[in-house]
């Protein structure tokens, strides 16, 4: 699945050819993705002119001068094709610039999204209502860390990925951040010091500003925008390196299974 980063990147190369632009046509190719398309997607959109994109947690936001935002969210294998030489069997939205330019959402498992949103009201929009910091903001602090998790017995690479503590971590970066930490991926949330949080949220900010860098990291379908694909999957210290060597101690990397999903960590350098 996409994760912060990923979005991040395609934001930003959707905006090279979006920002500024007028949205000659837009055109769903099929009713729905996870949901159903709005009704008023191509009529509220066609002949608008985006005026700037944006991201929160793991949706990307094109704002238009018409006050309605479009917000998507690709799921678990979707991306942007830009200027495609022909349009795919999975390329279920279509926009065109007045430039010429071709932006298609493609997404073949469909568990994407995307709606329509009042400018004015994205803040209690139901999916952002309840976000915490965003995790390169600067509301994410150990003080903020401190208070969401007093009192938790949850482990604290779950509670790292509830969106209402901090809005974006997936599973790559929070486990590439605790190792940075050196704080054991099981350990409950409530009962991490003060000085390991101080050292949670600079790894947290640093493995995202990282990964951003480097264009995502390319699991799967995930490519960028223009084709290309991102490199931070080279830079992993923990994440799908069951067996290898810690980058640090030397140590075998060891996986298991939390909340239903993989966890990587050393035993040696994580407490």
């Amino acid at each position: 699945m996409p994760e912060l980063p990923e979005v991040e990147t395609t934001v930003r190369g959707l905006a090279r050819y979006l920002d500024g632009a007028r949205l000659a046509r837009v055109t769903p190719r099929r009713a729905d993705l996870r949901r159903p398309f709005p009704a008023d997607l191509a009529q509220a959109l066609t002949g608008a002119t985006v005026t700037g994109l944006s991201r929160r947690a793991k949706y990307g936001l094109i704002h238009t001068d018409r006050g309605r935002t479009m917000v998507f969210h690709l799921g678990m294998s979707g991306r942007w094709r830009i200027d495609p030489e022909d349009l795919a069997l999975h390329d279920h939205l279509v926009l065109e610039t007045a430039s010429g330019h071709v932006l298609a959402l493609n997404d073949p498992r469909r568990f994407g999204s995307v709606d329509l949103v009042d400018e004015g009201a994205l803040a209690a929009w139901p999916a952002f209502a309840a976000l915490g910091p965003e995790p390169l903001g600067d509301d994410l602090t150990p003080t903020h860390l401190k208070s969401a998790l007093a009192g938790r017995s949850a482990a604290i690479k779950l509670m790292l990925l509830d969106q209402r503590i901090v809005a974006g971590l997936g599973n790559i970066y929070v486990c590439e951040a605790l190792f940075r930490a050196g704080i054991d991926p099981r350990k409950a949330a409530g009962r991490v010091s003060a000085t390991a949080l101080a050292r949670l949220v600079p790894a947290i900010k640093a493995v995202i500003a990282e990964a951003i860098e480097a264009g995502g990291s390319t699991l799967r379908d995930y490519a960028q925008p223009d084709g290309q694909l991102g490199y931070f999957s080279k830079q992993f210290d923990v994440y799908d390196r069951t067996g290898q060597p810690c980058t640090r101690c030397g140590a075998p990397v060891q996986r298991f299974a939390q909340g239903g999903r993989s966890t990587w960590h050393c035993a040696k350098c994580q407490r």
